[in-house]
Parts: C-alpha cells; structure tokens; sequence
C-alpha cells in the first residue's frame, strides 16, 4: 500500500509513520514529490491490513497498490522520476543521448569515439569493458584496463560513463568507473546481481530480455528498487520473434506501454534491436516519436575494424547526422537534448 501524506505534514510526523510502520515488521520506501511525500509500505499483507494508519496525524490517505511491482509503478508515483548525472538528464522533458562503442579497445579509439560523440551532442558516454558473447571464442572486452581507458575518455570530455556490469564479483570494481551502471538483457533476470547493482545506489540501466514480458522487465526493476537504488531507467532493445529479416523485432509499442505503467525513464537501443546500422537512424527517430526518453546508439570511428559489432555501428559523421534529424522533432514534441 502507499501512504499519502499530507501537503503540511512536518518532518516529525512523516518520521512518526515510518517508526510505526517498521514498529509493526514492514519496510517503508520514501519518495518525495514537488508537494507531498508519499511512504511505500512492504511486508506482511495481513500486518499492513490491520495497520490503521488513517488516523495518524499527517496521514492524507492509504491507497492500496493493485500491481505485482510496487515501487515502479504510476500507481506509487505520477511524475515522472528524471535521473540527473552530473547535470546530465534522463526523463520528464529530456531526450537522452547515450553514444559510442559496443566494446573498448584502445586508448585511441575511445578518445576518438568520446571526442566525436561529444562534439556531435550526445550526453553520455557508452562503451563495454566486460563484453559477453554468444561464442566464448569472440572478443570478450579488456576488463579493468577497459575501464580505465573509459575513465581517461571521460576526464577528456566531460562526459558520464555508461558500461556494463555482468557478475556480482565485479560491481565495485565497474561501480567505481561507472556513473551509469547497466544491466544486459541476458542478465535481466538475475535477481542477485540486480539486488546488487541497487545497492551501490549508482544509476541502473535495465535493458529487456529478447524473451520477456514488460511485467516481467518491471518486476526485476522492483529488484533494484529493494536493493537500495529507485534511479532506474527501463530500456527495450528487441524481442525474438519469427520475423529475421532483423536480429530482433523492435517493440516500440513497449515505450508508450511502459509510460503508462510505470514514472521511471524509459529509453531505446535501435542498434542491438535491429544489428544494422542503416536500421538504427529510422528506428531511432521512432523511438523519439512514440515517447522514448533516449536513445543507446553504438557509435565507432570505424565500423569496419570493430572488434564487436561492426555491423550494427555508425561512424561518428552517420551519428551527427542522426542528431541533426533529432533536434527538430524533439523540439516539435517539447523535448531538450539533455
């Protein structure tokens, strides 16, 4: 259930509702909107139901929450949650853009990716030091060092570091280079790690497994909402179908579904959806049209000589013009280019 408080409750009273509520065996989960403070409450259905919390001072309403994933939903939060990264935006009225390689590889290749990238406007850096493949016979990514040459990027351009984290044993060694961590498709469901990445309080991409349901995507979100962090952002990069004209089929009917389920930020990877760079502009530009809060672009100096997904990549003069066909549609739908 959610616990509404009132416009005037005081501190002292938003503190007395969670005393009692944890006095009682449940955890409460605190967010605060522009006006009003609203308590989550988990546990024990029977131990909430006998809890009158109606009657607390301060207490506005009690509104039970009808959804299996508590935290995430429009139901606990109408607005829009906006994640901030160092003044970069995602969410509420910024179109995100998260640019560069699929795997780091040089020291000169990701500073000419991050210099490119960040001339032609994109807000955050991406690039994979830990690389999983479906043959464990490709290139696998260069681990810490791999990080460190994203940190040297970043220092260079200014731009936050969005990279991949796979095992649990290595969160804080990724957690400590990473601003954004973010959690593959084929990790979706793997429930430690996600109660892991949430505990680091770092920002979470999640993207969605090519198998799984948008309840599904949701439901592993509530996971890192219980293991400390609610700084999620939700994102569809594809689904198997019978269709293989594509690597997946890009469901962007999940975005407008998503904003109507959920108030976190919800972004698109037209690059692993379709794993054709001639693909990733069109799709792009439809992600911003249905309601996408940004977009996960791989971007290589060239494509050509990539050790990982070469084909699905653009070079960095594709990217800007793919931006130059963003500005005016998202300033058309009211949207800044955080």
């Amino acid at each position: 259930m959610m616990v509404v408080m009132k416009e005037d409750a005081t501190k002292k009273e938003i503190d007395h509702v969670i005393e009692k509520l944890e006095g009682a065996g449940l955890r409460a989960h605190i967010s605060k909107g522009e006006f009003k403070t609203v308590i989550g409450v988990i546990g024990d259905r029977e131990k909430i139901q006998n809890l009158p919390m109606e009657v607390v001072p301060g207490v506005e309403s009690v509104i039970p929450i009808q959804k299996p994933y508590k935290f995430v939903s429009r139901e606990f939060r109408h607005e829009d949650t906006v994640i901030d990264v160092g003044g970069r935006k995602v969410g509420g009225d910024y179109f995100a853009v998260m640019a560069g390689p699929c795997s780091v590889e040089t020291q000169e290749q990701m500073s000419e990716a991050a210099e490119g990238v960040d001339k032609e406007g994109a807000a955050f850096l991406r690039g994979g030091a830990f690389k999983p493949r479906t043959s464990p016979y490709s290139f696998q990514g260069l681990g810490e060092e791999g990080l460190k040459m994203l940190a040297k990027a970043k220092e260079e351009t200014g731009l936050p570091i969005v990279t991949e984290v796979l095992d649990v044993r290595d969160m804080d060694v990724v957690a400590e280079y990473a601003d954004i961590l973010q959690i593959g498709t084929r990790n979706m469901q793997n429930y430690i790690l996600l109660l892991e990445a949430g505990r680091t309080g770092k920002p979470v991409i999640l993207k969605r497994g090519f198998g799984s349901t948008v309840d599904e995507l949701l439901m592993s979100a509530e996971y890192i909402v219980k293991g400390g962090s609610s700084q999620i952002i939700l994102c569809e990069r594809g689904i198997r179908t019978f269709e293989p004209s594509a690597r997946t089929t890009l469901d962007l009917t999940a975005v407008p579904i998503l904003k109507n389920l959920t108030h976190l930020p919800v972004i698109v990877d037209p690059s692993h959806a379709t794993g054709k760079a001639g693909l990733v502009t069109p799709m792009s530009l439809g992600a911003l049209a249905v309601g996408a809060d940004g977009i996960l672009v791989e971007v290589h100096p060239n494509p050509e000589e990539a050790l990982c997904d070469g084909p699905q990549s653009l070079d960095i003069a594709s990217f800007g013009a793919l931006m130059e066909k963003i500005r005016p549609i998202a300033a058309t739908l009211g949207k800044k280019i955080s």
